[in-house]
């Protein structure tokens, strides 16, 4: 790829990111919507949100003290776990990673619909319990249990770095350590989780930060008792002063990005460092695993009990309900079993567009995103310019909006931009909002792939005279083609269970089941929700079969 194109990339990627935000920004100024006439430029928003509205200093703090509490759970968490299928000899420790994954690829609305179902003071596992005990132990609405869902929710987050990063270690410390007599427990504190500190450090801040733009699971679980957050406060906003506030709405976007833009910046830092982090590497291979005992077992037991409170327990019960027809205290599972809320669901023309739109997005939405992915990263390819800086901190932008503010943000940007007008309320400002809110996820998916061709094949086919462009068609392009695949799949599933994004872009014609099980839950119909609930969990669970088919096939 010559130079001229990889700048126009560049600058074209840009366009597309700091648009959204500059006019977010460019709104929070004036006295009303961008789109009247004789608006003026004012602090007033500002004054009004920051000094005047309670509500957002609440929903602030709230955000910070969910954000922490779901930090100081998931993290010693999900290092532990890490730990245990790494680095022991827990057993079946390779069938059991994959399930640790599991809420990540679930949708955080869907799970809330489910905890709600099993938990909530009507639940089936709430009555269950209550018939036994004669009273309810727990009460969901409340912030503790926010707090403790959304950290255990997001163990996974945690797992993925620190065991990527235990894969790494040498084992001849741990192998010292145990030959003067350190237990297993020792060995994890004192030497093998300090030593992948700095990718402890970097899940710490993406769990901190991904609890700021909580949306799903304080919609859910805290809006019954009003404890609100930044995102729910933003979505709430929309229409309390009657109209839609655009100026008021834009203000609190405004402060959600600054308040996360630090935290996306030093997760790069620290991601850096992580690299850079070599301390006492020692023997990589060969790795006899740390024998635990007896306590392989209660070490199991603690993974099968975070699993089924996690993702067992809210799933099964959301799928159960999805097929009765009635539920409450003295209700007979068995005889009231029913298919009537999948007929319903087919009865609903916008629902059946919103499975449908949402398989056009999920596939070939996916493909294009990932194409445009693939033809970002080509732009900065094995180039060395300052250019290349540029186009690092630009992709963190769209990660410091969470999916809620970048759909407002494209929503503004279609109705500000006269080309775009039409466009709004089409497909393609659902697929835009969405390719950009996963920029950098995508990117790093494409770029994972190109890291794995070694640059003396791409050498040898501008040695023999093929241009740029030439070399990345027929030599770069075919040799990653197997990641451009996996990365397909995995943008598949990222878009089926995405919700937020569309929540603000959803209009007749470009309903998808995310942004439709959000309205839906606000006009109360649970047994609709449950339904498209499962609909959108059978859609995760076949891309996640196709990852693992096309996994297996590629290792065979």
């Amino acid at each position: 790829m010559n130079r001229p194109l990889r700048i126009a990339i560049i600058v074209a990627t840009g366009i597309a990111i700091l648009g959204p935000v500059g006019l977010v920004i460019y709104q929070s100024f004036l006295s009303g919507p961008f789109f009247q006439p004789n608006v003026t430029l004012t602090v007033e928003a500002y004054k009004y949100v920051l000094l005047e509205e309670d509500d957002f200093l609440e929903a602030f703090l709230n955000s910070a003290i969910i954000a922490t509490g779901m930090t100081a759970i998931a993290v010693p968490l999900g290092c532990i776990l890490a730990f245990l299928i790494v680095r022991t000899d827990l057993p079946g420790g390779r069938l059991i990673e994959p399930l640790i994954l599991v809420p990540m690829f679930v949708s955080s609305v869907v799970l809330a619909f489910g905890f709600v179902v099993a938990l909530g003071p009507v639940g089936i596992v709430s009555l269950t319990v209550k018939n036994w005990l004669g009273v309810i132990p727990w009460y969901l609405y409340s912030k503790t249990s926010l707090i403790v869902i959304a950290g255990l929710t997001h163990v996974p987050h945690v797992f993925l770095y620190a065991s990527s990063a235990l894969r790494s270690l040498g084992s001849d410390v741990e192998e010292a350590a145990r030959s003067a007599g350190a237990g297993p427990l020792r060995v994890a504190l004192t030497v093998s989780l300090p030593m992948i500190m700095p990718s402890i450090l970097y899940s710490t801040v993406l769990v901190f930060f991904l609890g700021f733009e909580l949306f799903g699971l304080p919609l859910v679980l805290g809006d019954p008792e009003r404890i609100p957050a930044l995102a729910t406060f933003l979505y709430k906003l929309t229409n309390k002063l009657g109209t839609p506030s655009y100026d008021l709405m834009a203000v609190v976007v405004v402060a959600i990005i600054l308040a996360t833009l630090p935290l996306v910046y030093t997760q790069r830092r620290l991601l850096a460092a992580a690299n850079r982090y070599v301390a006492v590497k020692g023997k990589a291979t060969g790795r006899k695993p740390l024998a635990i005992g007896f306590w392989r077992w209660p070490a199991t037991g603690l993974i099968a009990a975070w699993f089924s409170v996690t993702v067992v327990i809210p799933v099964s019960a959301l799928v159960l309900r999805s097929f009765l027809g009635t539920w409450g205290e003295g209700v007979n599972i068995w005889a009231n079993l029913t298919t009537v809320h999948f007929r319903e669901l087919f009865e609903y023309p916008n629902l059946v567009r919103g499975i449908t739109n949402t398989l056009l997005i999920a596939s070939v939405g996916g493909a294009l995103s990932v194409a445009v992915y693939t033809l970002i990263n080509l732009a900065g390819h094995r180039w060395r310019s300052h250019w290349i800086a540029m186009l690092d901190y630009l992709v963190l932008v769209p990660r410091a909006m969470p999916g809620l503010v970048a759909g407002l943000a494209i929503f503004w940007v279609f109705l500000f931009t006269p080309l775009l007008q039409p466009l709004r309320q089409t497909l393609i400002s659902i697929w835009f909002a969405y390719t950009l809110v996963w920029l950098a996820y995508g990117m790093r998916l494409v770029s994972a792939a190109l890291l794995q061709i070694g640059p003396e094949l791409e050498e040898a086919g501008r040695v023999v005279g093929a241009r740029p462009g030439q070399v990345s068609r027929d030599i770069t392009l075919p040799l990653i083609k197997a990641g451009l695949i996996g990365s397909w799949v995995l943008i598949f599933v990222t878009f089926v269970r995405e919700y937020s994004t569309g929540v603000y872009l959803l209009s007749p014609g470009t309903e998808v089941i995310g942004s439709l099980l959000v309205s839906l839950w606000g006009t109360g119909a649970v047994d609709l929700v449950t339904a498209l609930s499962t609909v959108n969990i059978a859609l995760v669970l076949v891309g996640l079969a196709l990852m693992f088919a096309l996994g297996n096939k590629r290792h065979a």
